[in-house]
Order: C-alpha cells, then sequence, then structure tokens
C-alpha cells in the first residue's frame, strides 16, 4: 500500500473512532440520552431526545462509514453537519479556542472531513473496492454542501433559542 493510501486509512480511521466515541458518548455517558436531549434544549433545539437520537445515529453511522471507507462523501458530509451544528450552537459563543470551549476543535473535524472527501477514501476502502469513488471537487462540495444544507435544513426545522429576556429600567 503507498504511503497516500496508507495516510488516508489513517485518517478514516481516526475521525471515524472519534465520530464513534461521540456518539456513544451522547448516548450512555453522563446523563446518556435524556441528559444530551436536555443539553440541546439548552441550546435552543426543540425536541432535545429526538436530536439526541438523530446525533448519535448520525455521528456512529457516519463514523463506521468512515472506517469502512464507504459512501465516503456521504460519511464526510454528516461529520461536517454535526461538526456545523455543535460550532454554531455550542462553541461559537466562546471564541476559537478549545480550551475555551471554542469551535478549533470542531472546525478541525469539518474541515478534515471535506478534505478526505476531496482526496477519496484510498485503495483500503469498499468504495474503491466497488468503483464508487468520488472525489476531487465533486466529493469535496458533496461534504461540504450536503452537510451545510443539512445543518441549515435542522436549524430551520428544529431552532427556537429562548427569547432573550429585557432588561428592566428602573
Amino acid at each position: 500500500m503507498e504511503a497516500t493510501d496508507t495516510a488516508l486509512l489513517l485518517l478514516r480511521l481516526v475521525v471515524g473512532v472519534t465520530l464513534i466515541s461521540h456518539g456513544v458518548n451522547h448516548w450512555l455517558g453522563g446523563g446518556k440520552i435524556a441528559g444530551t436531549g436536555r443539553w440541546f434544549e439548552s441550546l435552543g433545539l426543540r425536541n432535545g431526545v429526538f436530536q439526541a437520537w438523530m446525533s448519535v445515529v448520525t455521528e456512529i453511522g457516519a463514523g463506521v462509514l468512515l472506517i469502512l471507507g464507504l459512501l465516503t462523501p456521504l460519511a464526510c458530509a454528516a461529520v461536517v453537519g454535526v461538526m456545523l451544528v455543535a460550532g454554531l450552537l455550542a462553541h461559537r459563543p466562546n471564541g476559537f479556542f478549545v480550551f475555551k470551549e471554542g469551535y478549533e476543535y470542531v472546525l478541525v473535524l469539518a474541515v478534515t472531513a471535506v478534505a478526505l472527501a476531496m482526496l477519496g477514501p484510498g485503495r483500503a476502502s469498499i468504495d474503491h473496492a466497488a468503483d464508487i469513488v468520488v472525489d476531487g471537487w465533486a466529493g469535496g462540495a458533496a461534504a461540504a454542501g450536503l452537510g451545510a444544507l443539512a445543518t441549515a435544513g435542522l436549524l430551520a426545522v428544529f431552532y427556537r433559542p429562548a427569547p432573550a429576556h429585557a432588561e428592566k429600567v428602573a
């Protein structure tokens, strides 16, 4: 296997395992689904438990697809969508740096996913074996475009932040 194929496999494995771990944590960690749902609701998303399950399914599903190298641009689009929602709702107000709960981490994962979609999954993938590789500008556009579209759709349907309380004037 060439160095490029090995590098692509490493990227798919690391991002895939990271997404699966994140999904499992939303499902079984801390407050489990109910706690994740309450957290999503605190971010302004309606139907928090539904959002929690959709996050779990998307993160675990995208992670598995990345590890397998199957439908790679769609898996990358899922990563972009999840990271965009997280970046916009949970991390953007905190600035850039991850140590301040900023969007640095989610930005790196989203851009890595777009780059991976552009480069393709490599030879050590089901996509390559089945000759269904979509890479280059088409792969990158699919990952970025579908991820952004999914984010916009989710926010349009489910984002309803609590109204800001007007300050009382004495």
